[in-house]
């Protein structure tokens, strides 16, 4: 168990705009920091961190919550992961009582996976540093490669063993589990028998955006022809390559400060360019791009640039997938190396300065490049041509925004000397094609997310959602603020005993008194845990923040955040502009009227059924009445409050 000293400090010591930044692009929004949600798929930022509160919340999917519970969200991790994973950003010692076996046992399989990749990626790089055969076939291939002892050592790079099952023997020897090693796919099990998956092959690991190693690709360096050139590992709860890019654990600092991603195509062109002081580069790993992937570098910035070989062939299979980046409404060029090179060579032949200055001299916007490279394979062929008009209209279809479209399409009508009209009425035959398509399963989707939303559900069974939510909300912000309940006369003239009291104590006395009780549970749920809270604790909302229910977490994050704010001009211009709940007297005796109000209501409206349905069955009713009347006098009371009027 960590221990509480230790959560403490790793509580104060990280800031959420740090913590958030490293895996999103904030940019500063008044006193926030407003950014693509992360947890799901959004085109407009509504993703806000306040660094003031230290919480996050996305106003689009409702997450929310602290630095640790952002973790927890983002990576998956349970509560004392990212506490570790916290102490290690901010070089924390983690303190812990001594762990039972039964504690040990309880270890979560996903993170058993973690740490079996982690000895094997220790495993492969001690093999060949410190192996005859590692050195002399492994590091041999990476010094030939022009990789640096200092590039080795950053990227993790090692070499297997060409035995059979070097690595699986020796992993078990130190008492890790075979299900482990094979839910890794380090070890294939087969028939009885098990041995290694990577043999004899250079080795490269592959970090999650945390660093962790969750997956390994390797090389074979023998020409063997029944031995594919690349092995990957499988796909594991901890590893899925279609939602990671190899490199990005390295480049997203980079990226969001260069404000660009350079996309290559395999590994070592990756490791060559960072090594070339070009360390804002990535690579889908020799797979087809996905949409997971283009939203991971969408994260970081809205620029990529993809960088291409001299290969023709190999770059006119790969233009449908750059299509999915301008879909994903990321800004696209590209850069065309000479024959016969590619990012890894032609790094390799020139300075750091005159890669630079090569990227940025031939940099192309990637639709124009396009358009160029087909028409140049079409001459005067007429079908071909109309062909390639089809090609390049639905790309530029694709495109979200509306003014890069049009430019896109005068551009390209130039080009292809072509009408501009005619693009036009292709580009938005399309578009209207697909976004009746879309229209129709967007209304169906919301249609059943609404009928589905707990929230809604709340409101429509009992009305008093808002209500509710509205004390929540006031209790979480100023639970332990002193207010005025009462100003009595004392015996000497003019002067008044004033009585105070914590706003959760007055809230907790006005609503048993009445015998309300919160109908929604997630609400009840908080405002019972006020109980167990000392009344000397100024601050409770840290405890929700990282509950383990994450409905708890979302809503208080919500609670507690602030959408909008009030721009400084207002003050510039001597407006002053009071701010929310500046009164909280006022707001707190408010939210409790309102919330008794509305449960009048209800039981006036219950009341009434009742007395239909016994005058329906012929009986006595006139106790009914009495009692509807008693609550319609209520009602009176508390309307005197509001100066409104129940009328039934």
């Amino acid at each position: 168990m960590i221990l509480k000293s230790t959560i403490e400090k790793v509580v104060e010591s990280s800031r959420i705009d740090e913590v958030v930044g490293d895996f999103v692009q904030l940019k500063k929004r008044g006193a926030n920091l407003l950014g693509v949600c992360p947890f799901h798929n959004e085109k407009t930022p509504s993703f806000t961190v306040s660094p003031s509160k230290g919480i996050y919340k996305c106003f689009g999917c409702g997450k929310a919550g602290d630095s640790i519970g952002f973790i927890m969200e983002h990576e998956h991790y349970s509560y004392p992961e990212a506490i570790k994973y916290l102490a290690k950003k901010y070089h924390i010692e983690i303190e812990e009582t001594v762990q039972t076996d039964e504690d040990k046992i309880a270890e979560s399989e996903r993170e058993s996976l973690y740490v079996v990749s982690s000895f094997a990626q220790k495993f492969y790089t001690d093999y060949l540093h410190l192996t005859e055969e590692g050195k002399s076939i492994g590091k041999s291939y990476f010094i030939e490669r022009g990789f640096t002892e200092a590039t080795i050592e950053k990227f993790q790079l090692g070499f297997a063993p060409t035995e059979w099952s070097k690595f699986t023997d020796t992993a078990l020897q130190n008492q890790f589990k075979l299900t482990h090693l094979e839910k890794t796919g380090l070890t294939i099990v087969k028939e009885n028998k098990q041995y290694d998956r990577f043999r004899g092959r250079v080795m490269f690991p592959i970090h999650n955006l945390t660093g962790r190693v969750i997956a390994f690709g390797a090389r074979i360096l023998k020409t063997e022809p029944n031995s594919p050139k690349y092995v990957n590992s499988p796909e594991s709860d901890i590893y899925s390559k279609s939602k990671i890019l190899y490199g990005i654990y390295f480049a997203k600092k980079t990226i969001t400060q260069n404000d660009e991603c350079f996309l290559c195509e395999g590994y070592t062109d990756v490791i060559s360019l960072h090594q070339a002081g070009i360390e804002n580069a990535v690579a889908s790993s020799g797979t087809s791009l996905t949409v997971e992937q283009i939203k991971l570098i969408g994260r970081y910035t809205k620029n990529v640039t993809v960088l291409y070989d001299g290969d023709a062939a190999g770059i006119k299979a790969s233009l449908r997938g750059i299509d999915l980046i301008l879909e994903e409404g990321l800004n696209v060029r590209v850069v065309l190396f000479p024959d016969g090179d590619d990012p890894d060579s032609f790094s390799k032949k020139v300075s750091t300065s005159e890669l630079k200055d090569f990227l940025k001299a031939n940099s192309k916007d990637f639709m124009l490049f396009k358009t160029s490279l087909l028409l140049s394979d079409v001459g005067n062929d007429p079908i071909g041509k109309a062909k390639l008009i089809r090609d390049i209209v639905e790309s530029i279809a694709k495109i979200p925004d509306a003014i890069i479209r049009s430019t896109y399409t005068k551009q390209c009508a130039n080009l292809m000397e072509i009408s501009e009209q005619v693009l036009i009425s292709e580009v938005n035959k399309i578009r209207r094609k697909d976004f009746n398509k879309k229209t129709e399963e967007e209304v169906a989707q919301d249609y059943f997310e609404e009928i589905l939303q707990p929230d809604q559900q709340e409101i429509i069974q009992d009305g008093s959602f808002f209500q509710e939510q509205e004390i929540i909300r006031l209790l979480l912000n100023f639970s332990d603020n002193e207010i005025l309940i009462s100003e009595g006369e004392s015996e000497r003239e003019g002067e008044g005993e004033k009585q105070t009291a914590h706003v959760k104590n007055f809230m907790k006395n006005e609503l048993e008194m009445d015998g309300i009780k919160f109908e929604n549970e997630l609400f009840a749920n908080i405002f019972a845990a006020y109980d167990n809270f000392e009344d000397d604790n100024k601050s409770n909302q840290q405890y929700f923040l990282q509950h383990e229910n994450p409905e708890i977490r979302n809503k208080v994050g919500e609670l507690i955040s602030e959408r909008y704010e009030l721009s400084e001009h207002w003050q510039e211009r001597g407006i002053l502009v009071p701010p929310k709940d500046f009164d909280v007297r006022k707001s707190v005796i408010d939210a409790i009227y309102h919330l008794k109000k509305k449960c009048i209501m209800k039981m006036i409206v219950d009341k009434d059924h009742e007395i239909k349905t016994a005058f329906e069955t012929n009986n006595d009713y006139e106790q009914l009445m009495e009692d509807k009347k008693s609550l319609l006098d209520l009602g009176k009371q508390i309307n005197s409050f509001f100066g409104t009027v129940i009328s039934h």
